[in-house]
């Protein structure tokens, strides 16, 4: 079983079929790290990374490094006026120029730029482009200002053929409109663990007091100890609150990569952060272990964990569950969607409980073009078990705080189903999602720095925003507890409709004020 926030587990067992495991091209598995935020794009980065690398491999025998054709992106919130940017980004580039051996022919396009008020066209050698962004950075530091430079993207060849996420859901308005805050719901996360001891769950109590609720699946015997991180992050986004005072300030990290492509990690204060049903009791089902890896026989085993604790659907006590996990659906295994698994999951929401899957990262691949060769494309029938279950609420990835802008993430898993059905069901933000962090995620092992809030990306920071919201609506529209299939309709009918591809948003973004108003 893989996390799909990581990719495939090393020690999974491979394919029936030895001979086409070496015929099928491996392609790169999502890494959050690629949201990082940066001023050098990276695609620029990589290309500047490889022209290095093959300076290094010729030696004296190497030819001139590259002039790479770049689009500098002046930063609109410089404490000038843009006409002020561009004159320092001109000044910087002349200056780095004039200092730097054989680096002359690095300058700006002034016959394209003058076109341009917020763009700078330019040839520029990667150590100048490097040198550029680190003075930039100087100066703001010095002058305790900006920078004049947001962003230097590769000006590419053209052919002719041509912690904001709860408001995106509306999540926060139904907090004061309706009270809708999660009271008396309870979740079951089945992931890594849940850290009992952040702080983001002491407040409003979050950890269901019944010990007999929560249970380790993995051997170590602890369901608190979440050693990889990831249960704890998908935790906080469901549930859980910190307000801020003078001796505890709140503060979290986000991920940058400064001009060497190193990443950083830079800390903001925040006053109060919240998940989206903060007073919804937890229960900590950990299936996942330290590496980020288990078995699907655990998750199952966590299913029939829940159906003895409600019951089997005569006395629903855990709620809902978010399940920020799966592996890749195979279907020469299983008929879609009647895998194990997802029968179990389907069992689970027939008794009464609210079924939220990731819909998985593997939404994007290689095709092949006649004139281009492989080229990097949006993948569909990329849906992960259990994300095939009929009746799961299964949930793709879209942009934090502007979805109409951005749309659907480009790693975010399209449907249809292996069967033709339409999945995912819904999207929500699964980009730089901010929430705890613990185990791995705590600390950073090339600053040795220990966070308590971090950013992370995938679908399965997505799916929690659903599990959430739906816990916060079940608190205030009661009539629904035990209903889930009732539930999943009324989320469906009241999304927002982004004006993308069905089988790429589904029915589109989940909205609370709007699923609440409609009853």
């Amino acid at each position: 079983m893989e996390n799909p926030a990581y990719g495939p587990d090393p020690n999974d067992p491979k394919p029936l079929d030895d001979s086409r495991a070496k015929t099928t091209p491996l392609t790169p598995r999502f890494e959050p790290a690629v949201l990082d935020k940066t001023v050098i794009a990276m695609p620029l980065l990589e290309m500047m990374e490889d022209d290095d690398k093959e300076q290094q491999s010729s030696g004296p025998a190497a030819q001139a490094p590259t002039l790479f054709s770049v689009i500098i992106d002046l930063n609109l919130r410089f404490d000038g006026d843009r006409d002020e940017a561009a004159q320092r980004v001109a000044k910087l580039i002349k200056d780095v120029a004039t200092k730097l051996p054989d680096r002359s022919e690095s300058s700006i396009n002034d016959a394209t730029s003058q076109f341009s008020q917020q763009y700078i066209f330019a040839r520029l050698h990667g150590d100048v482009i490097r040198e550029i962004v680190r003075r930039d950075e100087e100066a703001a530091q010095k002058d305790g200002g900006r920078r004049a430079i947001h962003r230097i993207w590769p000006d590419f060849k053209i052919q002719a053929f041509i912690n904001k996420s709860i408001s995106t859901i509306k999540a926060d308005a139904a907090h004061y409109s309706f009270s809708a805050l999660g009271k008396d719901i309870v979740w079951a996360v089945m992931d890594s663990g849940i850290d009992s001891t952040h702080r983001h769950f002491k407040l409003q109590e979050n950890i269901h007091p019944n010990a007999k609720y929560h249970t380790d699946f993995t051997g170590t015997g602890d369901p608190f100890r979440d050693d990889f991180g990831h249960g704890t992050h998908v935790a906080g986004i469901i549930a859980g609150e910190v307000v801020a005072d003078e001796q505890n300030p709140i503060v979290i990290v986000s991920r940058q990569r400064n001009e060497q492509g190193v990443t950083t990690y830079v800390p903001e204060n925040l006053t109060t952060i919240s998940g989206m049903a903060p007073r919804c009791k937890l229960v900590s089902l950990k299936v996942l272990d330290q590496d980020g890896g288990g078995q699907a026989s655990s998750l199952i085993a966590a299913i029939a964990k829940i159906q003895e604790i409600n019951g089997y659907g005569r006395d629903v006590k855990i709620h809902g569950v978010n399940l920020s996990l799966g592996y890749n659906f195979e279907p020469e295994w299983f008929a879609c969607g009647q895998s194990p698994l997802c029968v179990e999951v389907d069992r689970l929401v027939k008794s009464g409980v609210v079924v939220v899957v990731a819909a998985g990262n593997t939404g994007y691949g290689v095709a092949k073009s006649m004139f281009r060769g492989n080229v990097a494309a949006g993948m569909p029938l990329s849906i992960n078990d259990p994300g095939n279950a009929e009746l799961a609420i299964t949930v793709g990835s879209t942009h934090r705080d502007s979805p109409h802008t951005y749309g659907v993430s480009y790693f975010s898993s399209k449907g249809p189903t292996g069967d033709g059905r339409l999945k995912p069901d819904l999207l929500a933000p699964g980009e730089k999602i901010v929430s705890c962090a613990a185990g791995a995620k705590k600390t950073s092992a090339d600053t040795d720095q220990s966070f308590e809030y971090i950013e992370d990306s995938g679908t399965s920071m997505a799916a929690p925003h659903v599990s959430g919201v739906i816990a916060a609506f079940l608190s205030i529209r009661r009539e629904y507890i035990g209903n889930p299939e009732a539930v999943k309709d009324l989320f469906l009918s009241s999304a927002t409709d982004l004006k993308r591809d069905r089988y790429f948003q589904g029915h589109g973004l989940i909205d609370l004020m709007r699923a609440i108003q409609s009853v």
